[in-house]
């Protein structure tokens, strides 16, 4: 959606622009409506709504266009550790449900840092799932008696800029081996979700309800 047709939209449904400006990682616009309401529209041509009467907002921009919100729900970004066989079967599933896994190391690098390609893209996508496998060992200093699982520094890292950027009820953690694993955040309110040796069996149902939640078109005959 380009910024144009968000303000014709935006008024014909009487909701104001109180104020408009670049997003601060220059990935598109941001316009502040009197109402308490923020429309993020990325160059892109995707949109998310934040703060106050989001769901006024939504209809107002999604009434005469729904093909094109339809599409600014299809990709999803996806963080993981170096488990690649469960990397690989969450990919499938995505894909299967008609969703666009976005995935770091399959994404083009274009000279830039790892942080700066995890800006970029994820402004392309507004959910993120976090794969959190048993990847590493670790304890408090002298007490080896506590040592347990981990998932890796970069999911932790990454998983702190997606909460930031998406909030928790847009990023879902896929945790595996709960039982062993130390989890990665003890924040409260995050999505978790358990699974052990099935992705798709034991966490792939309770994934798609919570994307569905959040607006992602999921046919429930491919679950």
């Amino acid at each position: 959606m380009k910024i144009d047709e968000a303000k014709a939209l935006l008024q014909a449904a009487n909701l104001s622009v109180a104020a408009e400006g670049r997003l601060p990682n220059n990935t598109g616009t941001q316009l502040k409506l009197e109402n308490g309401a923020i429309v993020n529209l990325y160059d892109s041509g995707n949109f998310n709504v934040q703060g106050k009467h989001q769901d006024a907002v939504k209809t107002a921009l999604g009434g005469p266009a729904p093909a094109q919100v339809a599409g600014a729900n299809t990709k999803v970004f996806v963080v993981y550790g170096h488990d690649d066989k469960v990397r690989n079967e969450l990919e499938v599933m995505l894909r299967r449900w008609g969703l666009e896994p976005l995935i770091l190391d399959q994404l083009p690098s274009e000279g830039q840092t790892i942080i700066e390609k995890l800006e970029k893209y994820t402004a392309e996508g507004n959910f993120a799932v976090i794969l959190a496998t048993p990847d590493d060992e670790g304890h408090r200093a002298g007490r080896t008696d506590e040592k347990a699982f981990r998932a890796r520094q970069n999911v932790v890292l990454e998983l702190g800029m997606l909460l930031a950027k998406l909030g928790r009820k847009r990023v879902a953690i896929l945790l595996k081996e709960q039982d062993k694993m130390e989890r990665p955040s003890d924040i409260q309110g995050l999505i978790y979700i358990p699974f052990k040796d099935n992705l798709q069996k034991d966490a792939g149902a309770l994934l798609a309800k919570e994307m569905h939640a959040q607006g992602y078109k999921i046919d429930i005959g491919k679950l």
